[in-house]
């Protein structure tokens, strides 16, 4: 269209594409094109400043973000007068479309700013080609690929698990721990191109801000690269709405180090808004990397003043579950290893007990039988090393449906509620339990209330960015005393229903403390 802006051309040009691609097709090629209003904010982070740049988008697409970046470089006061991008695409059928664009980018950085565009698109795979970065990181050896030393990294990286004996992970890695997501690899592996002092830009799922699974990563990529802005996106929904994707995601900026940081009180901004729509009236707040990012390289996103009370509150708690004498598992029943004895009817407690799974566990509440489609019973006889000990026990589900509003869901299981002398957890619940003796049956529920609270929810929302509630996390989470433990205990059971009581009880309860505590030594 006459006068189009490059960006805008892009995003038709992918529109069109990924219009003709099936779902399977989209989620295989982690084909999600970047909203032009992301893509522009995104670009709109660029710092470094030059008469040359050269530009790295390691997985171009349509070249949506390579032409919001020369727009947003060719619009300043003092422009660049010569920009060389390199774009990688691995789809083979997106290299004729990305071509078209970048032609098109050239010859309006050339006709409206007099900026001479050079291009080059890369049809191989980015981590295969440059996975060997990292390795030369963190050892003697030098890598000296061509394409190294890039001003600029932008990219919207492909996202989906690979099999940690995929080529890509082997060769990447020092990044790869457990079963890797390519995003990762991608943000590691462009980090370390990029020239010290130059910019990193992306916008990829939350996940790896948390997490055992991304805990190499983070070792290595905030090594290499310091975050100066985080953009959290509220809502699930709404980044990657046009493609129907429920996904958190974060838009990170960051400097490439010349050494690991030293500087714990270098300035952070956190910043979010609900989706791209409102991205220009995004709320900002500053902070620390001391603040933010702590000793095991989580990435805490406290985006309110509020969510940094509550980080403050709960950061101040004395204790864990460890310290509390307590200790968390998952549960040891996987269905399909266990064909042969799970089943839809049995004789209870004859021969067989139950079988909670995580529809059985709802806030502050255990209900079963429910006599759906899946298997709640559990033979006793060739079981007993999956089975637990009928004993008192906090079950809190180990993941959470994206649109639920709390990430977190526990209940009591209180020993004398089924009279059974055994009882069997399916692998996606965790359970607390007393590493010596029983929790008592106040501790039970006292503890579910805390993880079913708005304050626990928001201290664990700040730290994770996934719907899975992990056993690691849990054990790290700050809790009370056990005096609170036992009082909220007492009186949340005292509710027909405790769920409705939960958040105005715990918060009473908190202010009492803190109010007790600040009187010490008053006279």
């Amino acid at each position: 269209m006459p006068g189009e802006r490059p960006t805008e051309y892009a995003d038709r040009i992918g529109e069109y594409h990924v219009s003709s691609k099936s779902e399977t097709h989209r989620k295989q090629h982690g084909l999600y094109l970047t909203p032009v209003a992301a893509a522009d904010f995104m670009a709109a982070q660029i710092q470094v400043a030059g008469d040359r740049l050269r530009v790295l988008d390691p997985a171009a697409g349509t070249g949506i973000l390579c032409c919001a970046a020369v727009e947003a470089l060719a619009e300043r006061d003092q422009p660049p007068s010569w920009i060389e991008l390199v774009a990688y695409e691995v789809d083979a059928e997106l290299i004729e479309p990305l071509q078209a664009v970048l032609d098109y980018l050239q010859e309006w950085g050339s006709r409206e700013h007099g900026i001479k565009v050079e291009e080059r698109i890369e049809s191989t795979d980015f981590v295969l080609a440059h996975a060997g970065t990292l390795r030369w990181e963190n050892s003697l050896i030098r890598y000296a690929p061509d394409d190294r030393e890039f001003d600029i990294a932008i990219s919207n990286p492909p996202y989906f698990k690979i099999n940690k004996r995929d080529p890509r992970a082997i060769l990447a890695s020092s990044v790869v721990y457990g079963q890797p997501n390519i995003y990762a690899l991608f943000m590691a592996v462009s980090g370390a191109l990029v020239r010290p002092g130059g910019d990193f830009i992306s916008i990829t799922p939350r996940s790896f801000t948390s997490g055992l699974y991304f805990r190499q990563f983070r070792r290595i990529f905030f090594n290499l690269i310091q975050p100066t802005l985080v953009h959290a996106f509220r809502s699930r929904r709404e980044a990657f709405r046009r493609d129907d994707v429920l996904q958190e995601n974060v838009i990170l900026r960051g400097t490439r180090l010349k050494t690991p940081p030293d500087d714990r009180q270098a300035p952070l901004i956190i910043s979010s808004s609900r989706g791209v729509r409102d991205l220009n009236e995004a709320r900002r707040r500053s902070t620390t990397l001391e603040a933010a990012i702590d000793f095991d390289r989580v990435l805490r996103l406290p985006v309110s003043e509020d969510d940094a009370r509550v980080l403050d509150l709960v950061d101040s708690w004395p204790n864990t579950l460890a310290s509390l004498g307590l200790g968390i598992s998952t549960g040891p029943v996987v269905p399909f290893r266990a064909k042969d004895l799970v089943k839809r009817e049995g004789q209870v407690p004859e021969s067989h007990v139950p079988l909670l799974w995580m529809n059985h566990v709802r806030p502050m509440q255990i209900t079963w039988p429910l006599h759906r489609h899946k298997p709640e019973y559990i033979e006793r006889q060739g079981a007993e090393k999956l089975l637990l000990p009928n004993r008192n026990y906090v079950l809190l589900r180990r993941f959470t449906a994206k649109e639920e509003v709390r990430r977190l869901s526990a209940a009591p299981y209180v020993a004398h509620s089924l009279p059974v002398p055994q009882v069997g957890l399916e692998n996606h619940l965790n359970y607390i339990y007393r590493q010596t003796g029983m929790l008592t049956d106040e501790e039970a529920w006292g503890l579910a209330a805390l993880y079913n609270s708005r304050l626990l929810d928001t201290y664990f929302r700040c730290l994770n960015g996934h719907t899975q509630v992990n056993a690691t996390e849990l054990r790290a989470m700050p809790l009370p005393t056990s005096e609170f433990i036992v009082e909220l205990g007492e009186r949340i059971r005292q509710f027909d229903n405790p769920i409705n009581h939960l958040d105005p009880l715990v918060a009473d309860m908190v202010s009492a403390d803190i109010s007790r505590k600040s009187g010490v030594g008053r006279a």
